[in-house]
């Protein structure tokens, strides 16, 4: 194999696919970068056997072939090379070694055969449909952070995402929840999504696709199976494992009956909320909320380093309540919600709450409250 690419080209390519490889691996294959050049020009793909993500860019192919190297070794030699670099990549007869060379650097990189590379992509793909990245990014960005990081419940580790018909047509849905907070967004259905499985997208693939949402302006092409699911970025292509197990019934925790509305400033509610939770304890996080007519008392009391008040003005008109929150999921959500405002439906001491930046608004979120 003989190839000359250009830097940029593959330093951009290197800084797709190489996040998907662990910097810890006990199989020697899965620490490498596949390279194979062939008329379509240089191909790069990294897997971790639950992920896989490949990108294929311009390249001058002297010699056809293929190699594997060690995938964080290549972009940090790649990523200290001058801008404007041409590089060289090449595999001569003895093939567990490949030579880059740029300008006066020469490094000799330990290569494995690429017949040992797996392959995580093979498998029929039942629905297909193409997603805006805006709308895309927007039912990623806006639940990603509700998704658990409890192994136990494992079926709370990733995104659920599926269609259904809303109040006001067909609806692509994406909903995440620990247990504690719910993020539920959804966006208009595209074609293609009618009779597609509910599937839960890994954590892991959750947080490459939004890295890979900021590079992509056309629409992303999106097909699943019941097992896996594959996006096309326009040249870079990630596939992953979907998580096998049944999401919970998230639409029983949303309450439908809260009665007590409360509408306050979103930015002066969330900095009332980070004041006065510096007092309290890392464990707990817990902050009391005391409403009585237009005005919010937010209370941390920690034995250990004292206590805080601090009241603001708010919208209320509801019975006298005093309800206690995590302020650190209190935080995650204020800073989720688009609006200048947030609206708060509330019930009781013990009872979930609705929180949205508007009535209506496409984005929905559900607290758990803490007893105080």
């Amino acid at each position: 194999m003989k190839v000359t690419v250009e830097r940029a080209a593959l330093l951009k390519a290197l800084g797709h696919v190489h996040r998907v490889v662990e910097r810890r691996n006990t199989i020697p294959i899965l620490s490498n970068v596949l390279l194979r050049a062939d008329d379509g020009g240089l191909r790069l793909k990294a897997t971790d056997l639950d992920m896989e993500v490949t990108e294929t860019i311009v390249a001058e192919i002297t010699q056809p072939g293929a190699t594997t190297v060690p995938a964080h070794v290549i972009y940090d030699i790649v990523r200290k090379l001058p801008d404007g670099a041409q590089i060289s990549l090449e595999v001569s007869g003895d093939s567990t070694q490949m030579v880059l060379r740029s300008s006066r650097s020469r490094f000799t990189l330990q290569a494995l055969p690429e017949t040992d590379f797996p392959d995580i992509a093979a498998g029929e793909m039942g629905h297909a449909f193409a997603v805006p990245p805006g709308d895309f990014k927007r039912l990623i960005e806006k639940t990603q952070f509700a998704i658990s990081t409890e192994e136990t419940r494992y079926y709370l580790n990733g995104i659920y995402l599926h269609a259904i018909d809303g109040d006001e047509g067909p609806v692509l849905r994406a909903v995440a929840t620990d247990g504690h907070r719910l993020a539920r967004v959804e966006v208009p259905a595209p074609e293609g999504t009618t009779g597609m499985p509910g599937v839960i997208v890994p954590r892991k693939a959750v947080a490459e696709i939004l890295k890979l949402l900021e590079d992509s302006g056309d629409a992303i092409q999106v097909e699943l199976s019941a097992a896996k699911i594959r996006l096309n970025f326009g040249g870079v292509v990630l596939t992953s494992k979907l998580i096998d197990g049944t999401f919970p019934d998230y639409q029983r925790v949303i309450p439908a009956g809260n009665d007590k509305t409360l509408i306050v400033d979103r930015d002066e509610f969330a900095r009332s909320v980070d004041r006065v939770s510096t007092i309290s304890s890392e464990r707990g996080r817990a902050v009391k909320l005391s409403l009585a007519d237009g005005r919010l008392t937010l209370t941390v009391n920690n034995p250990d380093s004292g206590s805080a008040t601090e009241e603001i003005e708010v919208e209320y008109e509801a019975a006298a309540l005093d309800i206690g929150f995590n302020a650190r999921y209190l935080l995650d959500i204020m800073g989720q919600l688009g609006g200048d405002t947030a609206i708060l439906k509330l019930a009781d001491p013990g009872s979930p709450t609705l929180i949205q930046d508007r009535e209506g608004a496409v984005a929905l979120y559900v607290l758990m409250p803490m007893r105080v």
